[in-house]
């Protein structure tokens, strides 16, 4: 396959082999006129499938209750008719702030029907940060999905130098109540608002986490999201599936990932459900029953460490690190064929899969709801070793890579052109290039068109030829796979010059059951340290100060240690690491909401542990 390949009409076989390349492209499949917006999908459907099931909400005894889009569209258009009798018009920001729910559906709709500017916020942020993001939009209105978010947001409002006013919106009752204000409209008022934006004008105000500084409006416009989403859907069939294709949605819907997501599932007719309690996850999962789900790695490492978990405790743990070999090894047999290194998987190995299918693979088939044929990964990197193993229980993760600039998915591995490890192919009108320095740089229909007010660092964000540079290194195989290798900001450069990639080493030691995080610092110092806190739920009841003094504990830690070890130099390796009694999370601060690590924090918070590491 070379640059000029279009993966999505003739995915390419995952031939491996030859020199890396500096480039790869997909071929643009769709155009959209440049006159509509992302409400014409919607439009397009309910003309074409009025009964359609586009989303299902809870009946309230355990089970869902479809919703038509018909039925959707009708609520839609109540509700921009009672934002714009509240006084919306064209082109304002409303800010957002909600759990994942049917109501944020309808109000992303019912804002861009008013033909407003959506503003997301994540349901954690505090005063200070709801206050840059309102001053910086200029949104004049807040909608809030719970009134415990309130106080936070009065708060934030009072610290705002022009009004903002602020509604609830989390309830059927409360989207009538917004609704009731829309009387005078008339429908040719709607149609105007509705159709006032085209293609190329903003859609969403996005905010970046922040993880290397103050975070910045990303403009991403209908094109970015319209006809990315478009071009993507070709691309991803067999992920996304036809006729009773359903999806359940527990991401925050303030992440582009999952509202990106959402918005080609509406224009698809694809089925969402929302989850928007992870207590209550795994019943829902079981009642509505998805065919595919899109999760960050976080999700995977958590299923993972619990089946082995419970294995354990009820006395079969040699049977599930059997169950486990076996699937690492036979998702690594079924790569190796697909890449022409290999045979495939032995008569053998096929045997012992189907034992383990019925023994362990099919409680978490199970535990998924049963109908589960694709996950699809995001936000950060995946263990490869997770993803072989979930492959090979039959339930195979497609791994992307997107930033909020590319308004989330602009590579990902497909099933039929998939290669563990990397982050895929470009999506079709995509192009990947990877600069002299290895940062990797993009374009396509779904980048961003620049910063809210901010020109000078817009033009900063792109080079000579109009290519994104996202910040993040990487590399693209002779195939045209994407693999990211870091962050350039977070490059450590030991002081004997040593340039080390945190991101991979984190990763490996991460993979471990007892990690929650794992921190890899050594910037300017004489070997490689790093910082790890234990997750808690795997102490069994023991608390994080008693296991990070546990001899025990310390040993399984050195050993993943030794496994991330086995992947570097010795120059690169962790030569010494410190367990902090401490965890580090959105609560505490230390992860986005998108659980991105927020580095510099933990650099600076915990300095004086890392003083100890390379002192001791």
């Amino acid at each position: 396959m070379n640059s000029t390949d279009s993966h999505a009409q003739q995915p390419a076989d995952a031939t491996a082999g030859g020199s890396p390349i500096t480039e790869s492209s997909t071929e643009q499949v769709t155009h959209l006129d440049n006159s509509i917006n992302v409400t014409d999908g919607v439009l397009e459907l309910l003309a074409a499938s009025p009964d359609q099931a586009v989303y299902a909400v809870p009946n309230g005894a355990g089970g869902w209750v479809d919703v038509s889009i018909t039925s959707f569209v009708e609520q839609v258009r109540r509700t921009a008719r009672g934002l714009i009798g509240l006084g919306l018009n064209p082109g304002d920001r409303v800010a957002v702030m909600s759990a994942t729910s049917y109501s944020w559906a309808v109000i992303d709709q019912a804002i861009w029907f008013a033909g407003a500017v959506s503003v997301p916020i994540y349901e954690t942020s505090s005063a200070r940060q709801i206050t840059h993001l309102l001053s910086h939009s200029e949104a004049g209105l807040v909608l809030i999905g719970d009134e415990q978010l309130r106080p936070t947001v009065e708060n934030a409002v009072q610290e705002v130098s022009h009004a903002v006013e602020i509604l609830p919106m989390g309830s059927t009752a409360d989207l009538e109540s917004i609704a009731s204000h829309g009387g005078e409209v008339s429908d040719e008022l709607l149609e105007k608002a509705r159709s006032a934006a085209g293609l190329d004008d903003v859609a969403t105000l996005v905010y970046t986490s922040g993880t290397t500084g103050t975070p910045k409006g990303a403009r991403i416009t209908h094109r970015n999201l319209a006809e990315g989403g478009a071009n993507l859907v070709p691309f991803a069939e067999e992920i996304l599936g036809e006729g009773e294709s359903r999806t359940l949605l527990f991401l925050p819907l303030a992440h582009v990932l999952a509202r990106a997501v959402q918005l080609i599932c509406l224009h698809h007719g694809i089925q969402v459900a929302h989850s928007p309690n992870t207590e209550r996850l795994t019943e829902d999962l079981g009642s509505f029953r998805p065919t595919w789900l899109l999760a960050v790695p976080r999700v995977f490492e958590k299923v993972f460490h619990g089946a082995s978990a419970t294995a354990h405790a009820q006395g079969k743990g040699r049977m599930f690190e059997s169950a486990k070999s076996t699937a690492i090894a036979y998702s690594q047999a079924l790569q190796a064929q697909a890449a022409g290194t290999g045979a495939g998987p032995s008569a053998a190995l096929k045997a012992k899969r189907a034992l383990f299918a019925k023994l362990v693979y099919s409680k978490l088939h199970a535990r998924m709801g049963g109908n589960v044929t694709h996950f699809v990964s995001g936000s950060s990197p995946l263990n490869p070793e997770i993803a072989h193993f979930f492959t090979g229980i039959g339930l195979p993760v497609q791994e992307g890579y997107g930033l909020t600039e590319s308004t989330a998915p602009i590579t990902l591995n497909i099933p039929e052109a998939t290669r563990i490890g990397s982050v895929g192919l470009p999506a079709p009108g995509a192009t990947v290039r990877i600069a002299e320095d290895g940062e990797v740089l993009l374009k396509g229909p779904v980048v961003f068109a620049g910063y809210h007010n901010a020109e000078k660092t817009t033009l900063g964000a792109f080079d000579a030829d109009g290519f994104f540079r996202t910040g993040d290194l990487g590399e693209l195989d002779a195939d045209g796979f994407l693999t990211i290798t870091g962050r350039k900001k977070e490059l450590i450069v030991t002081a004997g010059g040593k340039n080390v990639l945190p991101t991979p080493l984190e990763e490996a030691v991460r993979a471990h059951r007892l990690v929650a995080q794992c921190v890899v610092v050594g910037d300017g110092r004489p070997f490689v340290g790093a910082l790890v806190t234990l997750d808690a739920e795997a102490l069994d009841g023991r608390s994080l100060e008693e296991a990070a003094a546990d001899p025990t504990v310390r040993e399984e830690i050195q050993q993943a240690v030794d496994h991330a070890n086995e992947q570097v130099s010795r120059a690169e390796s962790i030569r010494k690491f410190e367990i902090v009694p401490a965890e580090l999370s959105e609560e505490s601060g230390h992860l986005t909401p998108s659980m991105k690590l927020q580095r510099h924090k933990v650099l600076e918070e915990f300095s004086e542990e890392i003083e100890a590491l390379f002192s001791s």
